[in-house]
């Protein structure tokens, strides 16, 4: 944990100094980086209270009632007593107040663009994914992300998605690539709206993983191609997944449930067994170019043993 710890405020100091948050004259700018988050918050609400601004902001009360003084009498912020709560006073920025912040909005903003800027289109795409992990994991929240059935253009990313990260994470060659190629074409050909399904997971139009449900027999369904990019993983994702594809088979009148992986693949196996499958069978096969165990998983959908 201690070195976890030590990596994060490493990343802390190092981003801080890019963007050069630890500078007097932040975004050369009169106001301090705490001032400039209570000005970007005001410009972007239409009314807020000071003890909202106070718990979002992590500000203490007294030193962000100062500050709110100082801007107010400044004329950079009005307040006016709120309609629905007479108690409450809402504060804004003036007119002068957006003309003042303004100039600095678009300087953080251009900073941004000129970070992203170095990095080619495929690197900005990994940088912003990996930022939206890591917001879901420090708050723990998959409120943003949704599920939608399959549209034109999918299939081509659920091959070139675990092309890419089975090539990345395990070392499979263009065999598998093939695989889930003829997997996504057979999907399409065959396509049973009423007994079979694909799930595309997405935030913010942000393509993040799937799951297809298919028919293996008119009594067993198969649950293939369960994938998450790494900005998805550690949030639940894998299994609402599992959940919904189990739901839907149940759903659609089968009996039971397989899905074929390998024992390789620990963090699904861990999803595939909280969910109720059992390991069925194993074999050793030599395939994608490397050495693995198959395994065979089962799930009965109604109730019989």
């Amino acid at each position: 944990m201690a070195e976890r710890a030590a990596r994060l405020r490493a990343f802390n100091r190092f981003y801080t100094q890019r963007i050069g948050a630890t500078r007097q004259d932040y975004l050369d700018s009169p106001y301090t980086l705490a001032e400039m988050r209570i000005l970007y918050e005001l410009a972007h609400r239409d009314g807020a209270t000071l003890s909202s601004l106070s718990y979002e902001l992590g500000l203490d009360a007294g030193y962000l009632s100062r500050t709110l003084k100082r801007f107010t009498q400044q004329g950079l912020v009005a307040k006016w007593q709120s309609k629905a709560d007479h108690r409450q006073m809402l504060l804004t920025l003036t007119k002068a107040g957006r003309e003042a912040f303004a100039p600095f909005d678009a300087r953080s903003q251009q900073q941004a663009e000129s970070l992203l800027a170095a990095l080619p289109e495929d690197g900005q795409a990994e940088l912003i994914a990996h930022l939206a992990q890591a917001e879901a994991l420090l708050t723990g929240s998959e409120s943003d992300v949704t599920m939608r059935s399959h549209q034109p253009g999918d299939m081509g990313w659920v091959i070139e998605a675990h092309a890419r990260l089975y090539a990345q994470e395990y070392g499979w060659n263009g065999e598998f690539e093939l695989m889930v190629a003829e997997i996504c074409t057979h999907f399409l050909k065959h396509f049973d709206p009423s007994r079979e399904r694909c799930w595309i997971v997405e935030r913010a139009g942000q393509r993040l993983g799937c799951a297809f449900v298919v028919q293996k027999s008119k009594t067993v369904a198969q649950l293939r191609c369960v994938l998450l990019e790494p900005a998805a993983r550690g949030i639940g994702l894998g299994k609402r997944l599992v959940s919904e594809a189990i739901d839907f088979a149940r759903a659609s009148g089968y009996r039971e449930m397989m899905l074929w992986t390998n024992d390789c693949l620990h963090a699904a196996r861990a999803v595939y067994e909280q969910a109720g499958f059992t390991l069925r069978s194993e074999e050793q096969h030599e395939s994608f170019g490397v050495k693995l165990v198959g395994q065979e998983w089962m799930l009965k959908l109604d109730g019989r043993k």
